[in-house]
């Protein structure tokens, strides 16, 4: 019985302890999966994270980096124009303008804009695009469906018409329609045509400087831009408490040229009238004060208008007096006698015995035309231009010091005048002067000038033997009308003051008054032919001389390219020389030969 009792105490024991372990499994599993308050206390651990991080970034945003992110959206809304400078102003030397600027304007519509129009008041029975249109079509000569056509869209930005009249800005701004504006521009006129015009230059459509004096002197002429910026709304619109910045702009000065227009005119019309008579292809004409190196005229034919230089041949937007080269023929006879008559190897009464032709060292040298054996002196060999009497004349030379009084004359490098593709011109060393050369450079054959180069040497003479840098600008007018010199030019002493007398005085001799194509009446007038061949295009005929002889101030030369045969200086430049050196005189106020003062005779 005992063991029965015991038995069954086991087994309760045994069968009570298990389902109490499940109930306790089954508690501990409840609690995992539906206890909301763990959840809870994390959600608003996650919540209150993100709180502090966007209450951070506001902080940040509007506390200390609030002025950056405001200067940002401004920015955004800021729209920037150009203001563009005036160029300023070519002047001839008596202050007559060759070159503007004048003030123009870029009408442009935002066309989101336009529809806010209100003509008259709001109760007005037409509105927004056609009353805008009503408005403006008058004022800009259009049909009003046309600028209908032009308001309407949804561009922010576009040009209606460019270049307008102020007139014409300053009456469609008046009439205060939302989205209309204008940008100043310039446009460049010459008022005076082609006259200077190979001087001059000109400038492309948006107003860079592209040829002649416009482009060399572009520093000064240009001036610096202006701008203005403002704050623009969503549509376009100006905002009218916005921040508003405007730079004025600096507008470019006013050059002042050496030439004068009147006198730059009249050389045009002689020099196309040589060229057109002879049938040459084209000619040059330079005058110049022989004293100050300032150039006078400086004329081109064919030229072309600066007002329209894209219709014309583009061969002809340059300027020729400074880029085309040519042999100068007998013109450069006047450099080896000069240089003679400097080094004491002649006198003007030397004498010299001329055939023909003559036989240099086995090279054949000959005068233009024929003539018996003559005997003359250095004054008789430069009035006859004799080839063959200079190369006599300089065979008591060396090579080298020839050279070196040719590169004194200003042969071989360029003038100075500061215009675009100037030619310095060719003079090759004396150890290239080998075989014909050497004789030939003696008479003006075997390197090549330009045409203000040789005006410049020639004037030499005029001027007591020192050459001056030609120059074409004088400076830069100043606020009060005087004028701010660019510099000045430099001179060089060439010849002794005996020798440029000298000079002066046979080069007079080989103009008879009023008995050559050349003189000039009531002037004492000295100068020299020129006729030489280039290559195949054809000959260069010129004449170049100065006025009056007896105190020069006025050296003028003549040149005609392209003839086809052989025509003298005397018979194709000589005329218009005489021509345009009377013009010249009498345009400068120079009195004749003869006045009280001006006594003079040559003792050549």
């Amino acid at each position: 019985m005992a063991r029965s009792r015991s038995s069954r105490r086991t087994r309760t024991t045994q069968t009570t302890g298990r389902p109490r372990a499940r109930a306790g499994a089954a508690r501990m599993q409840r609690g995992r999966l539906g206890a909301p308050a763990v959840r809870h206390r994390l959600l608003i651990c996650l919540i209150m994270a993100a709180v502090l991080m966007i209450s951070g970034r506001l902080v940040w945003v509007q506390g200390l980096d609030a002025s950056a992110r405001a200067q940002e959206a401004i920015d955004q809304r800021t729209v920037s124009r150009t203001i563009p400078a005036l160029r300023g102003d070519i002047l001839d030397r008596n202050g007559t303008t060759m070159a503007s600027s004048v003030e123009r304007y870029d009408l442009w519509v935002n066309q989101l804009q336009v529809d806010e129009y209100l003509q008259g008041s709001k109760d007005a029975e037409v509105k927004g695009i056609d009353a805008a249109a009503q408005e403006l079509a008058p004022v800009l000569g259009w049909s009003v469906s046309d600028t209908k056509a032009k308001l309407t869209g949804d561009r922010g930005f576009m040009y209606l018409q460019k270049n307008v009249d102020p007139k014409v800005r300053d009456a469609i701004i008046s009439l205060k329609i939302p989205g209309i504006g204008a940008d100043r521009v310039a446009d460049r006129i010459y008022p005076a045509g082609s006259v200077g015009g190979n001087i001059l230059g000109f400038v492309g459509a948006d107003g860079s400087a592209l040829a002649g004096t416009e482009y060399s002197f572009d520093d000064e002429l240009s001036g610096t831009d202006g701008k203005t910026s403002y704050e623009r709304g969503a549509g376009g619109q100006i905002i009218p408490t916005g921040t508003q910045q405007t730079t004025p702009a600096v507008d470019g000065n006013d050059l002042v040229l050496t030439i004068d227009r009147d006198l730059q005119w009249k050389a045009q019309q002689i020099v196309a009238g040589a060229v057109d008579k002879w049938g040459a292809t084209g000619g040059s004409a330079v005058a110049m004060n022989a004293r100050t190196g300032e150039v006078l005229a400086m004329a081109e034919y064919p030229s072309y208008d600066p007002n329209n230089p894209t219709t014309e041949d583009g061969q002809y937007l340059g300027n020729r007096s400074i880029s085309n080269v040519f042999e100068p023929g007998s013109t450069g006879k006047l450099f080896t006698i000069a240089t003679a008559l400097e080094e004491g190897t002649a006198t003007p009464e030397s004498q010299y015995e001329i055939p023909y032709e003559q036989y240099f060292e086995g090279e054949r040298i000959k005068d233009s035309h024929y003539h018996p054996d003559q005997k003359l002196t250095l004054a008789g060999v430069l009035k006859n231009s004799s080839n063959v009497g200079t190369v006599q004349i300089s065979e008591k030379l060396e090579p080298q010091v020839r050279y070196d009084y040719l590169r004194a004359f200003g042969l071989g490098e360029t003038t100075g005048v500061q215009l675009p593709a100037e030619s310095a011109g060719i003079v090759h060393p004396p150890e290239d002067w080998t075989g014909r050369t050497r004789y030939t450079t003696a008479f003006g054959q075997g390197y090549s000038v330009n045409a203000l180069q040789m005006v410049s040497a020639v004037g030499t003479f005029a001027n007591d033997g020192v050459r001056v840098n030609p120059s074409l600008v004088s400076g830069v007018r100043q606020d009060d009308g005087t004028v701010r010199p660019l510099g000045q030019p430099d001179s060089t002493r060439v010849i002794s003051s005996d020798t440029a007398a000298t000079m002066r005085g046979l080069m007079d001799n080989d103009i008879e008054d009023g008995e050559n194509n050349a003189s000039v009446t009531g002037y004492a007038t000295a100068g020299k032919t020129g006729t030489a061949q280039v290559g195949d295009d054809g000959y260069t005929a010129s004449f170049i001389g100065f006025a009056p002889a007896d105190d020069p101030e006025i050296v003028v030369g003549v040149f005609v390219f392209g003839l086809d045969t052989f025509i003298s200086g005397n018979t194709a430049a000589a005329p218009a020389f005489s021509e345009l050196m009377t013009f010249t005189l009498q345009n400068q106020g120079i009195p004749p030969t003869g006045v009280p003062g001006r006594e003079y005779e040559n003792e050549w």
